[in-house]
C-alpha cells in the first residue's frame, strides 16, 4: 500500500478565501484507503477558521486531529468525515466510519483513527457525529439532576443536541431558546419545547449556552437560579466578551463553566476515553429526528462558495453536509 493516490482536498488559502487542491496521499501498511461519502461543516469554528479569527494563542491547542498546514493560512481543517474503506485490515474492509478528518474525497489514515458507523445510521447523518460528542461532553459538564428546570439558549446544532440529550433525562423540564423564530420548527422535529427568550423563567437549575454571541451568554447569565451554573459551549475566536459580573452575579453565586470537546469532562476522564465518547456518539445517531438538523447540501465542488456564505450570511442553516458522490 505504499504507493501514491491522489486525492482533492479543500484548503483555506485566505481570508474568507478557499480552493479545492489536488494533492497525493502516502499510505503505509499501516493505514486505511478511506473514500468519503460525506462530510459535515461544523459551522461556528469552521466560519472562524475559514475568516482566520483563531487567535495566535490558541492556534496548537486548535489543530484538527488531521489538520495540514497552520494557522492562519494556507490550512486545510475539518473533522467530520463519512465513508468507505477502500483497503485496509480484514475487520475494516469495506465498512463505513467516522473520521475526524478535513474536507477531502480520499485519505489514508491509521486504522486506529477509524470510528465505524453503526448500521442503523445511515451515512448522511453519520457526519452530525462530531456535533453530538461535544454536546455530550456539554451535558456532562453540567451535571444535569432528575428534576432539573434546564434552559438552553442557542438552538444551533450543537444546542439543539444539549437540548435532545436533557430532555430524555426523566423528570427534567427543558426550554431550548433561539431569537431565530424559525428554530421553532427544529425544535418540535427533535421532540423539545422551544420558548423565546423573553419568555424564559428566571429560575433555571441548569443553562447551557450555545448561541456564539455574547448576547446570549449574557441572557444565559440573567436566567440562572441562585447558585446555578452556565455551562458555555460557544467557542469565540479572537472576540472579547463583555460579562455582567456585577449586579446580581455575586449575590445569585452563579458559576460560569466552559466545555469544550477536546478534554473528557472531568467526571468522566477516569473512566472514559475519546474513543468509547465516539462510539456513543454515534450509537445515538440511529435516531432519525436528527435528521431535522441537516438544513443544507452541496457538492463538494461547490464547498469553496458554500463556507464564504455560510461564514457570512448562514441563514437559517444548521448543518451543512458535503457530498462527494
Amino acid at each position: 500500500m505504499a504507493a501514491v493516490t491522489r486525492a482533492r482536498a479543500f484548503w483555506i488559502v485566505a481570508a474568507g478565501r478557499g480552493e479545492i487542491r489536488d494533492e497525493p496521499i502516502d499510505a503505509t501498511d499501516e493505514d486505511v484507503i478511506i473514500r468519503t461519502e460525506y462530510s459535515g461543516v461544523s459551522r461556528g469554528t469552521e466560519s472562524l477558521v475559514f475568516n482566520g479569527r483563531v487567535p495566535a494563542s490558541e492556534r496548537q491547542r486548535m489543530r484538527a486531529p488531521f489538520q495540514a498546514g497552520e494557522f492562519p493560512f494556507p490550512v486545510k481543517y475539518g473533522y467530520a468525515s463519512v465513508g468507505v474503506v477502500e483497503s485496509g485490515p480484514r475487520d475494516l474492509a469495506g465498512r463505513r466510519v467516522f473520521v475526524l478528518h478535513p474536507h477531502q474525497d480520499r485519505y489514508a489514515v491509521p486504522a486506529g483513527a477509524v470510528h465505524p458507523v453503526p448500521g442503523n445510521v445511515p451515512a448522511g447523518r453519520a457526519v452530525l457525529a462530531a456535533n453530538l460528542e461535544t454536546a455530550i461532553n456539554g451535558v456532562w459538564d453540567g451535571h444535569p439532576r432528575v428534576g432539573d428546570r434546564i434552559a438552553v439558549i442557542g438552538a444551533g446544532t450543537v444546542g439543539c443536541l444539549v437540548a435532545w440529550i436533557a430532555q430524555r433525562i426523566i423528570g427534567c423540564d427543558v426550554a431550548l431558546s433561539d431569537i431565530n423564530p424559525h428554530r421553532r420548527t427544529v425544535a418540535e422535529r427533535l421532540g423539545v419545547r422551544f420558548q423565546d427568550p423573553g419568555a424564559l423563567r428566571g429560575d433555571a437549575d441548569l443553562v447551557f449556552h450555545a448561541s456564539g454571541s455574547p448576547g446570549g451568554l449574557l441572557t444565559a447569565m440573567s436566567i440562572a437560579g441562585n447558585e446555578t451554573a452556565v455551562v458555555d459551549l460557544s467557542w469565540y475566536g479572537d472576540q472579547i466578551v463583555p460579562l455582567a459580573l456585577g449586579e446580581a452575579f455575586h449575590s445569585r453565586r452563579l458559576m460560569l463553566r466552559s466545555s469544550q470537546v477536546g478534554q473528557i469532562a472531568p467526571g468522566q476522564a477516569p473512566r472514559w476515553n475519546h474513543r468509547r465518547r465516539m462510539a456513543l456518539a454515534l450509537s445515538l445517531l440511529g435516531d432519525a429526528s436528527l435528521d431535522a438538523l441537516i438544513t443544507g447540501e452541496s457538492a463538494f465542488d461547490q464547498l469553496p462558495d458554500a463556507l464564504a456564505r455560510l461564514a457570512g450570511s448562514p441563514g437559517d442553516e444548521l448543518c451543512h453536509r458535503i457530498r462527494y458522490q
